[in-house]
């Protein structure tokens, strides 16, 4: 277990806005009652299905690569990847909570992140925000490919696992 696994929670859900705050495309909102410069009430139809689906298949593939990124094979490292991925998601989870109750500390959260994000929409050019996003993966899976290299030659996760007989001998009982 990493020494400071909410200090690395904070850092994933502070990182959207981060990323929020660089130009990237957003796949189109077809529904009012989910887009949040409409805010509409709350309308079920064909497009917003089709919106929970899009905005569900981009959260499942952002936390299946995140696992797989962070190699989580122990129901640890497993719990905090996926806590990792869900708490970058969890600003964009906040402005779907904020429509219909907009009160503190959701009121505050939403002016920031609503001031943070990139006025530089690349909608209609899609191909070019796309191809950025991808890079941006990429360089940061270049960054990190020596912390997991030398943690991998250690036989560690990159969230410091300890086997049980590694714990024991910490506790002072092995």
């Amino acid at each position: 277990m990493p020494a400071h696994p909410w200090l690395g929670l904070s850092l994933a859900f502070a990182s959207h806005f981060l990323l929020d705050a660089l130009p990237h495309w957003d796949y189109p909102i077809r529904s009012s009652s989910i887009n949040p410069d409409i805010a509409a009430r709350m309308k079920y139809d064909g497009a917003l299905i089709a919106d929970l689906l899009t905005i569900g298949f981009d959260a499942a593939l952002g936390i299946v690569v995140a696992v797989t990124l962070f190699k989580a094979q122990t129901p640890t490292s497993y719990l905090l990847a996926l806590g990792g991925a869900c708490a970058g998601i969890f600003p964009d989870a906040l402005q779907f909570a904020y429509m219909p109750f907009p009160h503190q500390p959701l009121t505050s959260i939403q002016r920031f992140h609503e001031w943070i994000h990139t006025t530089h929409r690349m909608s209609k050019r899609p191909l070019l925000g796309i191809t950025s996003q991808i890079a941006l993966v990429v360089a940061f899976i270049l960054a990190v490919q020596p912390l997991f290299a030398a943690q991998t030659s250690q036989n560690q996760s990159p969230f410091h696992d300890k086997s049980p007989s590694q714990i024991t001998r910490l506790s002072g009982r092995g």
